[in-house]
């Protein structure tokens, strides 16, 4: 059945106008003033709202297995939050098992999200490396619509490659017309420190953070850009939380290199005080990698966002509920890493970012969905609104409030990191594919509705430096 959104303003990452849309088989069908309803359509006013392209989220992990528990939210949970926050697409990751195939793996989040409420696509990691995952990255590459693949610098004994599979991982990525998506800790620093804590007796939640400082993020991204510009080839740096990280990007961007940081919504707001609260439950509820950090590194991450040296904002999300994070009650090393957000994000980004003047409006179109669509290629199906674009939206009220609380929550876990906390400006009104999913503060998401969304490889994927910007 088409939908009519009558009424609104269109706010897109490069301009804002006034302006009806007509949606009709899952597109955008038409743009412009006083558009006649088709017999039959349903008509949404979105008098006073922002029409915006709904977010897109490039950083979540769904039922995803992790230090011996599974991620609370499955893909519909997961993706029916996300629809009620305003995001309509998320890219996940497809992990193989520890030596395992890259397809296999592949194969086994495809369908696991086949009950997905939203599209999808996935990133696939590369945890070791041999001729046979040379091979399979071609396949993904060339047959599966993927054109990005994940690295772990951290998590030694696991997930963690070192510099010899970065270096043939990212190259091999490069023919393939692929861009290399990197955690950057300097994981061989993280474990040291982490059996250094652990004799000292420090064993709750605040030896986290200790295990993780800032330099060994700043470490990390400087060898991963170093490493790609070596290559001559681009890189994705995910979850940006430092200073030292966003200054290398920033320095690596001014020479000329391609380097994309990413930044979460729960590193803009919440600093590492959460680690001295005294109950255990609440502490370790905050457990994610990279922690959360001293308050000044905030700053750094905003300004980032607001100069475009770091372009987009994800999630990370990764719930595991209080019952899950006990595992580590004795250790710190054991409490899963991973903390929940994506029903949140876009409202705190923008009381955050646009209503403090951090970002405009244009610039939070940019950074929560536009920038991700184009990084990731699949810009203007995704991130745009524009006639023939996917109909995924969000009817924005800039002013609307609500109180963000575990008790109202979509998400399936039992805390919310940003609990409590007041925002201004909320999705009134989600579409999916032509098809109102939130409305009126009521979630109409469908198991199944959503779809796999290929992405193809650049072709090339080649960046050169200019010629100022060579060594």
């Amino acid at each position: 059945m088409p939908l009519l959104v009558r009424g609104g303003t269109i706010q897109t990452a490069e301009q804002s106008f006034r302006a009806d849309l007509l949606c009709d088989a899952g597109r955008i069908a038409a743009i412009g003033p006083d558009l006649e309803a088709p017999t039959g359509a349903e008509v949404v006013d979105a008098g006073g709202l922002l029409v915006m392209p709904g977010g897109i989220d490039p950083h979540t992990h769904m039922e995803m297995p992790f230090m011996g528990e599974v991620s609370a939210d499955d893909f519909f949970s997961g993706t029916a939050a996300a629809l009620a926050g305003g995001t309509t697409s998320i890219i996940d990751f497809a992990i193989p098992e520890p030596g395992g195939s890259l397809l296999s793996a592949w194969d086994a989040w495809s369908e696991r999200a086949r009950k997905a409420a939203c599209d999808y696509g996935f990133h696939v990691a590369v945890t070791h490396w041999s001729e046979a995952v040379a091979r399979e990255m071609q396949v993904l590459a060339t047959e599966r619509g993927v054109n990005s693949f994940k690295h772990f610098m951290a998590y030694k004994g696991a997930l963690m490659v070192d510099d010899g599979v970065l270096l043939r991982s990212v190259g091999h990525a490069l023919s393939l017309g692929a861009l290399c998506n990197v955690h950057a800790e300097n994981g061989e620093a993280v474990a040291h420190l982490q059996r250094t804590l652990l004799a000292e007796g420090v064993t709750g939640p605040k030896g986290h953070p200790l295990s993780r400082p800032a330099q060994v993020e700043g470490e990390a991204a400087g060898r991963i850009i170093a490493i790609a510009d070596l290559l001559h080839a681009p890189v994705y740096i995910v979850h940006v939380s430092t200073e030292q990280a966003t200054r290398a990007i920033a320095e690596a961007r001014a020479r000329g290199q391609r380097v994309f940081g990413e930044v979460l919504a729960q590193h803009l707001v919440i600093d590492d005080s959460v680690y001295d609260h005294p109950d255990f439950a609440f502490a370790a509820a905050h457990v994610m990698s990279p922690p959360f950090r001293p308050k000044h590194h905030q700053d750094a991450l905003w300004a980032g966002l607001a100069s475009g040296q770091l372009q987009t904002t994800a999630t990370d999300h990764c719930a595991f509920c209080a019952r899950q994070k006990l595992n580590g009650r004795d250790d710190f090393t054991l409490i899963p890493n991973g903390t929940a957000g994506i029903e949140d994000r876009m409202s705190v980004l923008w009381h955050h970012g646009v209503r403090t003047g951090r970002l405009t409006a244009a610039e939070f179109v940019a950074v929560t969905s536009t920038n991700t669509a184009r990084i990731f290629n699949i810009h203007p199906r995704k991130g745009s609104i524009s006639v023939g674009a996917d109909a995924d939206l969000v009817l924005w009220d800039p002013e609307g409030t609500r109180t963000i609380s575990v008790r109202t929550h979509h998400q399936n876990v039992d805390f919310n990191v940003f609990e409590g906390m007041e925002v201004t400006g909320i999705a009134r009104s989600t579409i999916q594919r032509g098809r109102l999913a939130w409305h009126d503060n009521e979630l109409r998401a469908e198991r199944g509705a959503g779809e796999y969304v290929p992405r193809a490889v650049f072709s090339p994927i080649c960046f050169p430096r200019t010629a100022a910007g060579r060594a």
